[in-house]
């Protein structure tokens, strides 16, 4: 590990290192543009000169110098000042003055580095170079005269979404970014390149002109529109979200999130529930809480009583409602509201076991009817690392673009009894296997035995090390199986209880035409659920309400309120607790800590944060394979439930991106 002194200081920085990274470990601020943590070093922009010795007599770029035993680094020396200053001044030679109407106006890098690097007047008058502008789709707003070359969003299209799509034309100072033949940048992870852009070249299209960064109140939050659980901070004014920006979270979601999670916030206020409803004949009118909880009450169900839970649900609200069946004396709850049928009589068989950041550490990976790359993109990206890092990609199941190489062995299940010798012979040569599982392939018959029984075949478990993985899609289906929404035979045995009430906890994809009691929808947007109902409850969404989540992997988060649910809606919770004094069952809790408290006493894992500990065991199912593992449950990215089908954003995506519409700018 080489020491060097960074203004005196002495550090040591792993072998590999940049003096870049040296000199912030020394705590010294190196302003840059181009240079990314993530992303691969460009060495173009010339802001993070420094001066070293030994060495030639001028400032080098120090992103992209290594390291090195014995150097003399100095990074406020008047050489380097005047060298900051001087890269700064070429910077702004052709920048225009568009800060008072720029969205990046108060969190823009080269506003900040300005002040803080550079001079405080030009020697240029000359005319400023006007670039044309790109359209790049219905989530990046271009501006690129702005644009200062930086190439970080060339780099991370190509190196994170893995979509080559962004790229330069021209040469010297003619040289534009752009996407090929200026189309939609055709990325689920295309909202990312706006926060990278240190500039006002690429903002986001959805949010411009909404609100400047100072006007808006910031709320951790976790994202429920896959089963990442990608962190987010929500930003808000007044009862509004406007947007969704990823946190660092390196376990999870490093500092990227998927476009879905970024603009579907629009859908928040659009489409919602905002008052109790009773079904009348053929219609849904408006009630009240007391009619509502009448009309529940009338239906005198007895012990006759089932909850479905929907994709988004909170485990505050699964336990509340769980808890009312429970002294009702019922046990019917269901969270596979598709219909998936699979074993959840150990919870480690349908964990994600590897974890996602390990994911990048893999040596070979076999993908089992799932198309991560729509099902989960940000775990898509870590399968992207591996294979940078020499990883092979093996597909049973219908072949897809996964924006990485891949070998697709075919879609018939008898595969898995029998692996082709290719898959095999890989497999037995490396030391991290995985196996990944997904929607398609835990629906087909048998194939989640036979991808157990690979467990042994391909010596997935081993010290310190669990390549068995199960990818769900929804964000409340790892904490939904901790509380036991699962039966035997799934939807299938609700059907067959045939219930005389049944709640429906945000639950829009359920079949309700076989549902014969009363349905009463618990849920936020008047979607397919709603429709269906014969009382609506209007609830709050993940954005209004604290809720835990668990994701995929099985780690238990914490989300906070950022703004107040519409109208009469409540907290989940509270409307069940509410509901249980109408139907003479009174729940134990009248706060949301006492519900958490008796919650974590049911399941200790969901008191905490962090990694649940399922063990590990593999139940004994039946391997019996025939026919092919069809395609992925999800078909269109960008409207998977209430929330997004609600987004105007989410809208346009899906017509632009997925069903290939035309979209022409004003000026066309």
């Amino acid at each position: 590990m080489p020491k060097l002194t960074v203004d005196g200081i002495e550090v040591e920085v792993p072998a590999g290192a940049t003096v870049l990274q040296a000199a912030e470990a020394a705590g010294k601020e190196i302003p840059r543009f181009c240079y990314h943590e993530r992303l691969s070093i460009a060495g173009n922009c010339r802001m993070c000169l420094v001066e070293v010795k030994p060495g030639p007599p001028k400032p080098q770029a120090s992103c992209a110098l290594p390291a090195a035993d014995g150097q003399e680094v100095r990074t406020d020396s008047a050489m380097v000042k005047k060298a900051r200053e001087g890269v700064m001044e070429f910077l702004l030679i052709n920048h225009p003055l568009d800060c008072p109407i720029c969205d990046q106006g108060g969190e823009c890098d080269l506003q900040d580095q300005a002040m803080a690097f550079g001079r405080g007047h030009s020697r240029y008058d000359e005319h400023k170079r006007a670039v044309t502008e790109k359209y790049m789709g219905p989530i990046v707003k271009t501006a690129m005269t702005r644009c200062i070359q930086c190439t970080r969003c060339v780099r991370f299209a190509e190196e994170v979404a893995g979509v080559e799509d962004l790229g330069a034309l021209y040469r010297g100072e003619a040289m534009q970014i752009t996407t090929y033949l200026e189309h939609a940048f055709k990325s689920e992870l295309s909202g990312n390149v706006v926060d990278l852009c240190p500039v006002g070249a690429l903002t986001s299209k959805p949010y411009a002109f909404e609100a400047r960064p100072w006007e808006l109140k910031r709320t951790p939050a976790i994202d429920v529109m896959d089963a990442v659980g990608t962190n987010v901070m929500l930003h808000s004014r007044g009862r509004q979200v406007l947007r969704a920006l990823p946190r660092v979270n390196d376990d999870v979601n490093e500092e990227w999130a998927s476009d879905k999670t970024r603009h579907a916030v629009d859908g928040l206020v659009r489409g919602r529930l905002d008052k109790p409803y009773v079904r009348k004949g053929d219609k849904l009118v408006a009630a009240t809480w007391d009619e509502a909880f009448a009309a529940i009450k009338a239906a005198n169900a007895g012990s006759s009583v089932a909850a479905i839970a929907g994709d988004l649900v909170d485990c505050e609200t699964m336990y509340a409602a769980k808890a009312l069946l429970q002294s009702m004396g019922s046990d019917l709850l269901e969270g596979r509201q598709t219909g998936l049928d699979y074993d959840c009589s150990s919870l480690s068989a349908v964990n994600f076991n590897t974890g996602i950041a390990n994911i990048e550490r893999a040596d070979a990976i076999l993908l089992i009817g799932t198309n991560p790359r729509f099902e989960a993109p940000l775990v898509n990206t870590r399968i992207m690392k591996a294979v940078r890092r020499g990883a092979k990609v093996f597909v049973v199941g219908p072949d897809m673009d996964l924006t990485y190489k891949h070998e697709w062995l075919g879609s018939d299940a008898s595969l898995l009894a029998n692996l082709p010798h290719v898959a095999r012979d890989a497999f037995a040569k490396v030391e991290r296997p995985v196996v990944i599982l997904g929607g398609a392939g835990l629906k087909a018959k048998g194939v989640h035995g036979a991808a157990l029984a690979l467990v042994k075949t391909l010596n997935l478990v081993r010290d310190g090390w669990n390549g068995f993985n199960a990818l769900h899609m929804a964000a409340s289906r790892m904490g939904g199986l901790m509380l036991g929404y699962a039966q035997k035979g799934g939807m299938a045995n609700i059907l067959a209880a045939d219930p005389k009430l049944i709640f429906l906890l945000g639950a829009d994809e359920v079949d309700c035409s076989k549902l014969t009691g009363l349905k009463v929808f618990v849920g936020h947007h008047g979607d397919k659920g709603a429709h269906a109902a014969d009382v609506i409850l209007p609830a709050a969404s993940y954005a209004e309400k604290p809720g835990t989540y668990v994701n995929l992997e099985g780690r238990v988060q914490r989300s906070e309120r950022a703004v107040f649910p519409p109208g009469d809606a409540r907290e989940d919770w509270t409307i069940f607790r509410a509901l249980s004094d109408v139907l003479g069952h009174k729940l134990p809790f009248d706060t949301l800590d006492a519900l958490r408290a008796a919650m974590a006493a049911d399941v200790p894992a969901l008191g905490r944060e962090g990694l649940a500990d399922y063990g590990w065991s593999v139940p004994k199912l039946s391997t019996a394979l025939s026919g092919e593992i069809g395609a992925s449950p999800i078909n269109d990215f960008y409207l998977t439930n209430a929330i997004c089908r609600a987004s105007p954003t989410m809208q346009r995506c899906s017509e632009e991106l997925v069903h290939g519409v035309e979209f022409a700018e004003a000026a066309e």
